[in-house]
């Protein structure tokens, strides 16, 4: 929503691992599963939560990093709230922030280029959201990043670099 509320702020960008959902179609099960476990669960391992997520086991020292801005639960607040702000239906409340962000999405020709992963459940296919349909799209190199679960970031770290240089380069 950041691009389509300034977009003259950009001369392209990329997404990954995510979308920009306004509930009129249905999260898959894996997100209704996250968003449950955020509003449910007695405890909320920020780390674990991160560990699980990707592909490979993260270092102890990377797992304290993740967990250092959270010394108790009443400093979980906000990432404990944030999978509830997904709208998941029509009538969200965040839904129609989302379409009005589209409607400025549709209409970018700059740049914009597509990097998700091959093994993350709760992203899956969620390029096709914006291959096709944002026009800075055609004619990029998208990449699939194999091996990698949601954090792309922990996954495929130099590979990331490397797409996103290219990208901006190009």
């Amino acid at each position: 929503r950041l691009v389509a509320a300034e977009p003259d702020r950009f001369a392209r960008f990329a997404v990954g691992n995510t979308g920009l959902p306004t509930g009129d179609t249905p999260p898959n099960d894996a997100f209704n599963q996250w968003q449950q476990f955020s509003q449910t669960s007695p405890i909320f391992p920020v780390a674990d939560i991160i560990n699980g997520g990707t592909t490979t086991d993260l270092s102890d020292a990377v797992k304290a990093a993740y967990d250092a801005p959270f010394p108790d639960d009443s400093y979980k607040a906000g990432v404990r709230i944030w999978p509830s702000l997904v709208p998941t239906s029509p009538d969200d409340p965040e839904a129609p922030a989302n379409r009005k962000a589209w409607e400025t999405l549709l209409a970018f020709e700059r740049p914009v280029l597509c990097c998700f992963s091959d093994s993350d459940p709760v992203s899956a296919g969620g390029e096709v959201a914006f291959i096709g349909r944002v026009p800075g799209t055609e004619g990029q190199a998208h990449t699939t990043v194999e091996g990698a679960g949601h954090f792309l970031q922990e996954d495929a770290g130099p590979d990331m670099a490397r797409i996103l240089i290219d990208f901006i380069a190009s």
